[in-house]
């Protein structure tokens, strides 16, 4: 790419989608540009977007990079292409219309607003009001938690399936782990998350001196928050496979379980953009099953 280009063509497919100023630095540390960020968005939307076709979208946007300031935006920028699919949702005081990836040049898209990492519904646009994943966030209060993290993935996958339902696990790419169920489309957020308090509930009282639910950072004295409020109307999840707006350009990194369960790994940032390529090709989507495995609520 020449130095100082206007813009850069990326072909998804049948689709061409232009990236402005591609040489813009995204991650200066790392050499990522934003036609790279637009490149990789490209190559991993075969795995990725299964896992957020028809979800809402919240873009985490950094328009001067990751070491300017950056803003979440659900809205959806004016002037984006009429291929773009979206969807409006309702909200206090009146609507907001979010984009849909739905397949690669959608994300190529979303790369040129400079959304580096997109945020995604627990439900699907078509309804809206009945989830069909159900997300509980383990994020450790200390750099030095990562012991206690995954830990207790491990045993929350216990106690799910003694609930009847099938874990899955993903590196936030940032400091912690999802542990994801996948859900048949009947129950509200309400029941869905009733049901993630008392699994959550469940957890803590088998270990009530590393673990909490308490949401204030003054009650949890130490403890890891068991944080189930994803699972709220109009709440978002860190998408499989989105880059995080972190020096070394982490990714969140669908596992599988006996990844998580053995020694192999050791941070919630293990995988970088060009690793987790060669992960795909390597040894293919984490998470391909996910979405067979939907059933009931768990029952604790």
């Amino acid at each position: 790419m020449a130095a100082g280009s206007i813009e850069l063509p990326v072909r998804c497919g049948r689709r061409s989608v232009r990236i402005t100023h591609p040489d813009k630095l995204l991650f200066p540390a790392d050499g990522i540009t934003k036609a790279d960020l637009a490149c990789y968005y490209r190559d991993v939307a075969p795995a990725m977007v299964p896992h957020v076709r028809d979800r809402p979208i919240t873009m985490h946007r950094f328009n001067q990079g990751i070491e300017g300031p950056g803003f979440m935006q659900k809205e959806i920028p004016a002037g984006a292409p009429h291929w773009v699919r979206r969807v409006r949702v309702r909200k206090e005081g009146g609507t907001v219309c979010h984009a849909l990836a739905v397949d690669a040049p959608a994300l190529v898209w979303l790369a040129n607003q400079n959304c580096i990492t997109p945020h995604v519904w627990t439900s699907r646009a078509d309804r809206l009001g009945v989830p069909d994943r159900l997300v509980f966030d383990l994020d450790p209060g200390a750099d030095d938690g990562w012991p206690l993290v995954k830990r207790t993935a491990v045993e929350l996958g216990e106690i799910l399936r003694e609930a009847g339902c099938e874990p899955f696990a993903m590196l936030t790419g940032s400091r912690g782990i999802h542990v994801v169920v996948a859900l048949r489309r009947v129950a509200s957020y309400d029941r869905v998350g009733d049901a993630a308090r008392a699994v959550a509930d469940e957890l803590v009282l088998r270990r009530p001196k590393d673990l909490t639910t308490q949401f204030l950072k003054r009650e949890r004295r130490g403890r890891l928050f068991v944080d189930v409020l994803r699972n709220r109307w109009a709440q978002t999840v860190v998408a499989p496979y989105a880059l995080r707006a972190l020096p070394g350009a982490p990714v969140a990194t669908p596992l599988r379980w006996e990844e998580l369960e053995g020694s192999a790994v050791e941070s919630s940032r293990q995988w970088a953009v060009g690793d987790v390529l060669d992960r795909l090709e390597r040894d293919g989507d984490a998470w391909t099953d996910i979405a067979g495995t939907a059933g009931a609520l768990p029952r604790v």
